[in-house]
């Protein structure tokens, strides 16, 4: 099974747009000499460098050992966004950056390529304490890796192949007991990297430093179903991980899935997971079920939430299990859209003490009364400033896959799909139907009010998603199966993650007008038919409030509407209480239409003192809380 990605999908959800353009305009406002900088340094080519105004601070200042590994995130996003909206100007730059890596690595003797010196790599063999110098060095791989891969540069892949010769070299003669001894320093997705160029070149340097890089200490644990992960730093393994998949389909050594399978039992099913989808306080695993011990105010480290959808997005190509799509869902909304690129919506007229924008949040805080922590554009570039500008690069990833005659629709956003079934190209045209009636805020004149019976037919929030597709071809008809995803939280027994069959209540299909059964397997609607020309479908899948305990106190309870994990506005801890009333009952719609909107608002009932509920990724400088004690009176 392959995702489609790239020139593949077009993205036309608004949310997701202006994402990526905000993304897309940090890329270019950042300057090349800054990004530059340490690379520059460390060859002695010093361009610009004592102009201030460039310079970049906190983990790029010169004096931090991870100085650098910006730059190949910043690489990896620039390509991805050419790949998927051909930007010249972003190409152009990036291109120029890679040249000047050239530059400096032929500066450099022709192999070093990285923003730190060797050394580095020389004190960790000794045991030498360092700041993670292979972890930095896998950015510079990884961007220059998807320049070749997504933007066709080949100065890129002649870097990174000479660069892999000095650590075919540095591993020379080392025993299992020394290497195993330099791998216990983090060593990001190195092994990703080898798998990659392995597939690449073919060449069997990169099959010796896959061996090389085996973390026995970790994998062979994983394989015997020990908890390798409760308390240990969480995003040190998940790179690790992803390399052995791509070991696994570079190679089709099984050992390398298994690894992979087993730890995602270790690290999803068996652990479980905050409301959001996300996981870790302080960067680490939190033990098995034990979400209501670890709300703090450093849980759900972005770079976790990134490479853990990678992951996932991996597995279901490989298993075609809805699970993983169902967690990509939910980290979607409530990791990547609420930890980057927030912007205030206050009325006309309206001030706030606080600042108007938010650029990324290293964490996500679950302790009551928190508020995100913003960065700033040039002096923080901690490692989930890496990840939040490869995240927000291309959200038409993970909408759809093909495998051979099945097509997949994965996730539910205004797009379009572009694939082949035998010689016949066919398109498949997404958008959701708002049930507004109203196209105020669409329309060319915002004076127009065209008359729609939906205005009568909704008159309170519907509660519902109603997704409409079009299927459009270059014959008068095509044989195939679209499998349309039922999500968990659109079925009678929410939130059950083993993937059990369920029984599914309110989802409505139909097909050219005409009710049809619905009939899901596997958390898949299967149509199989000989699809005609301008075929058009009607997908309604019901949107309710959904209560959410932890896994280790039953009275600890989150709220969640359809995917979206709701956060109360409060500045200290309060508690809930029932009065007899089913949990999910205690949030009622607040403020539930404006124009041709309807607001994914809440408020509380039953309660002496009300609280808002918003979407978590609406939150900004407020200070909220997301998990609420639970008296049950």
């Amino acid at each position: 099974m392959k995702q489609l990605s790239g020139l593949d999908v077009t993205l036309q959800d608004q949310l997701l747009l202006n994402k990526e353009q905000q993304n897309m305009d940090y890329l270019m406002e950042l300057e090349s000499d800054a990004l530059l900088q340490n690379f520059t340094q460390e060859a002695g080519r010093y361009q610009n460098f004592g102009n201030k105004k460039l310079k970049h601070g906190g983990w790029e200042d010169p004096s931090c050992q991870l100085r650098g590994h910006f730059l190949g995130h910043w690489l990896s996003a620039a390509a991805i966004h050419y790949d998927e909206t051909g930007n010249q100007a972003l190409l152009g730059k990036a291109n120029e950056i890679v040249h000047e890596l050239r530059l400096c690595q032929l500066d450099n003797g022709g192999e070093w390529a990285a923003s730190i010196p060797e050394k580095y790599f020389h004190w960790i063999a000794i045991k030498k304490q360092v700041w993670a110098p292979h972890y930095n060095v896998h950015k510079t791989f990884m961007g220059l890796l998807d320049m070749y891969l997504y933007a066709k540069n080949e100065e890129a892949l002649t870097i990174a192949i000479d660069f892999s010769k000095w650590f075919l070299r540095y591993t020379d003669n080392r025993t299992r007991e020394q290497l195993d001894d330099i791998l216990d320093f983090e060593t990001g997705g190195m092994l990703e990297i080898w798998a990659r160029l392995y597939d690449i070149t073919k060449d069997s340097m990169y099959l010796t430093l896959i061996e090389r890089y085996d973390r026995h200490r970790l994998f062979d644990p994983l394989l015997a179903g020990e908890d390798v992960l409760t308390n240990m730093h969480a995003n040190t393994t998940i790179p690790e991980i992803i390399g052995c998949a791509a070991v696994y389909e570079a190679t089709k050594i099984t050992r390398y899935r298994d690894i992979v399978l087993a730890y995602w039992k270790c690290a999803v099913t068996d652990r479980g997971y905050f409301v959001t989808g996300g996981q870790t306080n302080g960067e680490i695993w939190t033990p098995k079920h034990r979400q209501a011990s670890r709300l703090g105010e450093r849980n759900q480290e972005h770079c976790s939430v990134y490479n853990m959808i990678r992951l996932a997005n991996i597995l279901f190509t490989w298993t075609g299990d809805v699970s993983y799509l169902n967690y990509i869902e939910k980290n979607l909304y409530n990791g990547i859209l609420a930890q980057a690129y927030w912007k205030e919506d206050l009325p006309n007229g309206q001030i706030s003490s606080y600042p108007s924008e938010g650029l990324l949040t290293y964490f996500l805080p679950m302790r009551a009364g928190s508020r995100k922590g913003w960065a700033s554009k040039t002096q923080d570039f901690f490692c989930c400033h890496g990840s939040v500008v490869q995240a927000n690069a291309a959200h038409n990833q993970y909408l759809y896959y093909q495998d051979g005659t099945n097509l997949y629709a994965a996730q539910y956003f205004d797009s379009t799909a572009r694939f082949s079934i035998g010689n016949t190209n066919v398109t498949l045209i997404q958008k959701q139907d708002s049930l507004s009636g109203s196209f105020h805020i669409s329309s060319t004149s915002s004076a127009e009010q065209a008359i729609h019976e939906n205005t009568q037919r909704y008159p309170i929030q519907p509660d519902c998603m109603a997704i409409c597709m079009r299927i459009e071809m270059d014959s008068p008809c095509a044989d195939f199966s679209l499998k349309l995803r039922i999500p968990d939280w659109a079925c009678a027994r929410t939130d059950s993650y083993a993937g059990n069959p369920a029984v599914f209540q309110d989802v409505c299909f139909e097909l050219n007008g005409k009710q049809m059964p619905v009939d899901a397997k596997d958390g898949f609607l299967t149509i199989q038919r000989n699809w005609q020309n301008g075929d058009e479908l009607r997908l309604i899948l019901p949107l309710c409030i959904t209560a959410v305990a932890a896994d280790d106190d039953p009275d600890l309870v989150a709220f969640r509407f359809g995917p979206i994990a709701l956060a109360g506005l409060c500045s200290e801890e309060r508690s809930l209480h029932t009065h007899g009333h089913e949990l999910q009952t205690l949030l009622l719609h607040d403020n539930e239409r404006e124009w041709g909107n309807w607001k994914r608002t809440f408020r509380t009932r039953y309660q002496e003192t009300g609280i808002r509920f918003i979407p978590i990724y609406d939150i900004g400088y407020e200070p909220y809380q997301v998990y609420f004690p639970v008296i049950r009176d």
